[in-house]
């Protein structure tokens, strides 16, 4: 009997040799329910990639332009809602550039503990969401226990475990609390203990070692050209720093390192967070020491600062100041500024144009995420289905920091 391939005609049983489109996100658990990524596969291999930011566009600006200066605190959060508190001190630095105001020493010692905690609670999340989208479930818990306790601390001194909105022109919106030190000292080597356990059970780990290593590669030519900072930047062997290179409060005045990686790849940008976590507990410790136990943390400049309550309800002068600064909002030289600091991602830039009104005439943000993420069809193109979720993980894309 003739086999039956004899009987079809030639090339009949060739499989079809276009390319498949796949759509991947944005309901995918690792594309953070916001990004989508149209994939063009050869089998796995991903031969093109369309990645979309969209599904989480609010209107930041326009909303930030709607209100009064001090109205925009509580938007800011929500770009990082994981480190929203380096949000807020950015934001706040912005303002007080363009308006020629000093805060007292206290006020920058006490927001760079709180801004390094943040940075640390982010790095936290990043890492331990990215391991446990590799099937690494109990570092992730170990992680976001570690992440709790920050949390705890910032409840303690703001109120809110998430956005904060406790960043003021001219200071904060409180004095640290009187157990402030002692919290954090206290809090500080119980984090950086469970980041040494959570680092030993998955660098130990061949199969986690080998999802990561030599994937999602980029060169630093690369990653300058897309605009990258931060820590993915870092990872590729550049020391950008901007509280080294262009330092800001008394980052200046504190002894720290800038990790850097050598590969540029996605094994490099875990292990770059886990080191600045380190180096975050180095700042945080600097600072506990130099900051005092007491004095003020806002200007004496009843132009841009709030009067106490007691005075609000028993003086008529500190009533009419709260009235005139929460209905007209206070009034912000004209000009324009561009402020940036480093936030958990990178740079975070605020461009500011006041027309001297209450309401800011354009506010503008420069994203970290926002650069990173463009830069993510080009790590992705050429590798496998599954190098796509470590690899869009290392980057730590926060859907409202790419929003505008």
């Amino acid at each position: 009997m003739e086999p039956i391939d004899l009987e079809l005609e030639e090339g009949e049983l060739e499989l079809p040799s276009d390319p498949m489109h796949l759509n991947m996100g944005p309901s995918h658990p690792a594309m953070h329910g916001t990004v989508r990524i149209v994939l063009e596969l050869s089998g796995e291999t991903i031969q093109k990639a369309d990645v979309q930011i969209g599904y989480l566009h609010r209107g930041f600006e326009k909303m930030c332009e709607r209100g009064t200066w001090a109205q925009v605190f509580p938007y800011v959060d929500r770009l990082n809602y994981v480190s929203p508190m380096l949000c807020n001190v950015g934001y706040s630095l912005a303002v007080e550039k363009l308006c020629g105001l000093a805060v007292p020493e206290r006020c920058s010692w006490y927001r760079m503990i709180l801004g390094e905690l943040a940075r640390m609670s982010d790095h936290l999340t990043c890492d331990g969401a990215m391991a446990m989208e590799l099937g690494a479930f109990t570092p992730f818990l170990w992680f976001i226990k570690a992440r709790e306790m920050i949390w705890d601390i910032m409840e303690e001194e703001t109120g809110a475990r998430l956005t904060h909105s406790f960043g003021r022109i001219g200071g904060m919106a409180k004095p640290p609390s009187p157990a402030f030190k002692e919290l954090v000292r206290g809090t500080v080597p119980r984090i950086i203990a469970i980041v040494e356990e959570g680092e030993k059970m998955l660098l130990k780990n061949r199969i986690f070692v080998d999802r990561l290593e030599n994937v999602g590669t980029i060169s630093k030519e690369d990653a300058i050209s897309l605009g990258w900072t931060g820590p993915c930047l870092r990872a590729c062997g550049v020391p950008y720093d901007i509280r080294k290179l262009h330092p800001y409060m008394f980052y200046d005045q504190v002894d720290f390192d800038v990790p850097v990686g050598t590969k540029g790849d996605t094994l490099d940008r875990f292990l770059v967070r886990l080191q600045e976590i380190r180096q975050s507990a180095r700042i945080i410790d600097q600072c506990l020491a130099r900051m005092a136990d007491d004095g003020p943390v806002n200007v004496d400049d009843p132009r841009f600062v709030l009067p106490e309550k007691h005075d609000v309800y028993t003086t008529i002068e500190a009533t009419i100041q709260h009235f005139k600064l929460i209905m007209e909002g206070a009034k912000v030289p004209r000009g324009e500024v561009y402020s940036y600091t480093e936030s958990g991602n990178g740079e975070l830039g605020f461009y500011l144009v006041s027309d001297g009104t209450g309401t800011p005439y354009r506010v503008r943000i420069r994203p970290p995420s926002f650069a990173i993420t463009a830069g993510l069809g080009k790590l992705i193109t050429g590798r496998m289905i599954s190098d796509v979720v470590p690899t869009f993980g290392s980057l730590n894309m926060i859907g409202g920091e790419c929003d505008h």
